[in-house]
């Protein structure tokens, strides 16, 4: 899960609405359902309550460390007295002697941090694939990755509870993409040594750049491990691109959404425009093919670039301070030229949230398979030594009021891989252990394609150019 200059405040939650902690992170928003006047600056929401970044007045109690405690048991029943007795005190009294236990009585010494952070990793893993505790390191790559720049081989991920590490997607242009790592693929080893829980602390993809790391990877294809070397690179992710698909017909890639990715869309858009020429583009086809997510005020912000009026995504948790509606302001870049979205099983989280919006207010004709199926808020809430804890909490809601969770979103128009086989993703938020029950979920659902190539955005321009058919001929540019 690479963007920029917004980092994470260390005093404040964030949301993420990608696959994982280091595909994409936000500053906690809550939006005012009122429009503004006029349309925000790019990448930001149309307005902002600050009351929902302010932090807990206190430390939660699970911040304190377990050996700055002389009694354990005393504290839990102080603590419990405090919340009313809403703590479950014997359930706490069983942890603690479960710990002591370990502490005096395993085979070697065990580190107080280490077994404080097994125990929390362990809290936190059972609830839902999203939710994890983030050590320093996860947590300063977390930085890393929101300042648009570091050293690695440019991989969205999604770690698996056993260690091995599912890819996403390959990020397009990296030295991973450049060496055939592909989505679907399971990393089980870096350097030969098998990734676990543990070992994926210390960030074995990242490194100097030059240096080569050798890959273990088990695809679904393919009957025995592929052993693929991979030599890092300083990843500078450009998360959007473009270029004209014939005259009149514009094209716009959006590979993750980043803090300038909306105005590197605006900037890609006025180019394609300026390139038409006369009254601007006929059509474009917006291509968010494997894009696992990123910033959701981003999403929101392409959104409201290209919607007059209407809502755009909203949010409800079980904290009502966490609800938020973003709504669109007047005013669309296009001017309401035809659009087709092109998406395919790699579609995740604010990609999602982009593609609903287009679609459910009647701005956008979907085209290609079904998505990936994130419908979760997460909010990262960092702590006082470095390490951090991604919770999952909220879901959020297309403008029509549904939940796409582990459902996705299907197409108007459904397309193929090349050659017409189904080429089904062996990865989904309904395939995730663990995973939160959607609204709309269905074992029997089969899960989307993987669509790579240019036949896609062929067949998409195809759909485009029958939606300018259909237009008044005053219409038509």
């Amino acid at each position: 899960m690479p963007q920029s200059p917004s980092r994470v405040r260390r005093a404040a939650p964030a949301l993420v609405l990608a696959l994982c902690a280091a595909c994409a992170g936000a500053p906690a928003f809550a939006q005012d359902p009122k429009p503004a006047a006029e349309k925000p600056a790019a990448g930001q929401p149309a307005a902002e309550k600050p009351a929902a970044e302010k932090p807990a007045a206190e430390k939660p109690a699970a911040e304190q460390p377990a050996a700055d405690k002389p009694d354990a048991a005393d504290a839990v029943d102080a603590t419990a007295k405090d919340e009313g007795s809403k703590i479950p005190l014997e359930e706490i009294r069983r942890y603690v002697g479960v710990f002591n236990t370990v502490k005096q009585a395993y085979v070697e010494p065990v580190d107080d941090r280490k077994l404080m952070q097994s125990a929390i990793r362990g809290l936190l893993q059972d609830l839902d694939p999203h939710s994890a505790y983030l050590v320093r390191s996860d947590a300063q790559a977390f930085d890393e990755d929101a300042s648009g720049a570091y050293q690695g081989i440019g991989v969205e991920v999604q770690q698996q509870p056993d260690g091995p590490i599912l890819v996403v997607s390959p990020i397009d242009g990296s030295p991973a993409a450049a060496a055939g790592v592909r989505a679907g693929d399971l990393i089980v080893a870096v350097d030969g040594k098998p990734l676990t829980a543990d070992s994926i602390e210390a960030n074995p993809l990242r490194g100097e750049v030059g240096s080569t790391v050798n890959l273990t990877i088990r695809r679904k294809a393919e009957k025995d491990p592929l052993q693929i070397a991979v030599k890092r690179d300083v990843i500078r992710v450009g998360s959007v691109r473009s270029r004209m698909l014939e005259p009149g017909y514009g094209y716009v890639r959006i590979g993750a959404f980043q803090a300038d990715t909306a105005t590197d869309f605006e900037r890609n858009l006025d180019q394609l425009q300026a390139k038409a020429g006369g009254k601007g583009l006929r059509g474009l086809v917006l291509d968010l093919r494997s894009n696992p997510g990123g910033l959701l005020t981003s999403a929101v912000q392409i959104a409201d670039d290209l919607l007059d009026k209407g809502d755009i995504v909203s949010t409800r948790g079980r904290d009502p301070v966490g609800d938020a509606l973003f709504r669109a302001t007047p005013g669309d870049r296009l001017g309401g030229a035809p659009m087709v979205v092109l998406v395919d099983a790699g579609s995740a989280s604010a990609a999602e949230v982009l593609t609903a919006a287009l679609r459910d207010n009647r701005r956008a004709q979907v085209v290609g398979s079904r998505t990936f199926g994130k419908g979760s808020v997460q909010t990262v809430l960092p702590l006082d030594n470095g390490d951090a804890i991604k919770l999952t909490t909220a879901r959020y809601y297309t403008p029509s009021g549904k939940s796409i969770q582990a459902h996705g979103i299907d197409p108007d128009v459904v397309l193929k891989p090349d050659g017409g086989a189904a080429r089904p993703a062996d990865y989904s938020e309904a395939g995730l252990s663990g995973h939160l029950r959607g609204d709309e979920e269905s074992e029997s659902a089969a899960t989307g394609d993987v669509l790579d190539g240019d036949t896609p955005i062929q067949s998409a321009l195809a759909v485009l150019k029958q939606q300018v058919a259909t237009l008044p001929a005053a219409d038509r540019r």
